[in-house]
């Protein structure tokens, strides 16, 4: 069996941080993913998808992810259902992050290089931008 999904899309709104009662850390947020193709009217079409970030991954989204921002997700798709307070059952799908990538560029240069794990580690290393000339690539590195 195969449950993957992913997905690169901009945040609708910042991150929700909540704690369960054992104290993990949990991330909500909604990715707008444009559609490959448009409509038949020509226009384009987006699909808002719930993503769900756990422990330290979640924090981590929570902190540095805002409205707006580039981000790649992959994880696994979940369907749940429960109750409401009305007793009405409701279900809800979501994609269960497994890893996050920021893909804006920082805004702030002191955290130029800085690294964001999974795991929930972030590492900041403050190094000021690297000139063309100190590019530590030749031609032959790049993909094209």
């Amino acid at each position: 069996m195969l449950n993957r999904i992913v997905l690169i899309g901009r945040l609708t709104k910042d991150p929700e941080l909540r704690y369960t009662v054992n104290g993990i850390g949990v991330a909500s947020f909604t990715l707008a993913v444009d559609r490959n193709r448009k409509n038949q009217q020509g226009e384009k079409e987006t699909d808002f998808i719930n993503i769900v970030a756990w422990r330290g991954l979640g924090e981590n989204c929570a902190n540095y992810l805002k409205k707006g921002k580039l981000a790649a997700v992959d994880g696994r798709l979940q369907i749940r259902n429960y109750e409401d307070k009305e007793g009405i059952r409701r279900t809800i799908t979501e994609v269960v992050a497994d890893d996050v990538r920021f893909l804006s560029p920082k805004e702030d240069s002191a955290s130029y290089g800085s690294g964001y794990s999974s795991e929930g580690s972030y590492k900041a290393e403050a190094q000021t931008p690297l000139s063309e000339d100190e590019l530590p690539m030749t031609d032959d590195d790049l993909p094209f």
